[in-house]
């Protein structure tokens, strides 16, 4: 029986630590099947969830905890996908974008509104960066949603437009 593992790692941005995190891997048969790893801030961060035969699990967390030993922070978690609660009522995967000048709580106002209507973030990717013709920072959101079906798309995008001025806003059916 293979069970799924979910491994956080973080530590002081260096080349190799993507490698050394798979070559931990090496000799438990484990798959890595899913990941997300950036730099962010100078330190390199990662999420992994890889898949491994249940009776060498406790050899392989053994081995990756000792990447710790090489300055890379490790915390694991078994992957809980079985009991994942499936929403009750029909729903849609949408696609979002926003695009607006960088200010404290614009994130945090977006989440809000779109918790408020039910939808759930599957995914969400973040930046900052400086304007090309400005020195202004813009605030740059994509992500990946879960909504209930009778949300209202066009209702959903005024509100979230009138979160900052000129927030651009994108949001529609993914697919």
């Amino acid at each position: 029986m293979n069970e799924s593992l979910v491994l956080t790692l973080v530590g002081p941005d260096k080349p190799g630590l993507v490698e050394q995190v798979s070559q931990a891997l090496v000799g438990y048969d484990a798959n890595w099947e899913q990941s997300s790893m950036s730099r962010l801030g100078g330190c390199f961060a990662g999420i992994l969830k890889i898949r491994v035969a249940s009776h060498l699990r406790d050899e392989l967390v053994e081995t990756l905890n000792q990447l710790e030993t090489q300055g890379l922070k490790v915390v694991i978690e078994s992957g809980q996908e079985g009991e994942r609660t499936e929403p009750t009522e029909p729903g849609v995967t949408l696609a979002l974008s926003l695009i607006g000048h960088d200010e404290p709580a614009l994130l945090s106002r977006a989440l809000s509104a779109l918790r408020t209507e039910g939808i759930n973030v599957e995914q969400l990717d973040t930046s900052v960066s400086s304007a090309p013709m400005s020195a202004e920072m813009i605030f740059k959101a994509s992500a990946d949603l879960w909504a209930p079906q009778a949300v209202d798309l066009d209702t959903l995008q005024s509100r979230l437009e009138t979160l900052a001025p000129n927030l651009i806003v994108e949001i529609g059916e993914a697919g």
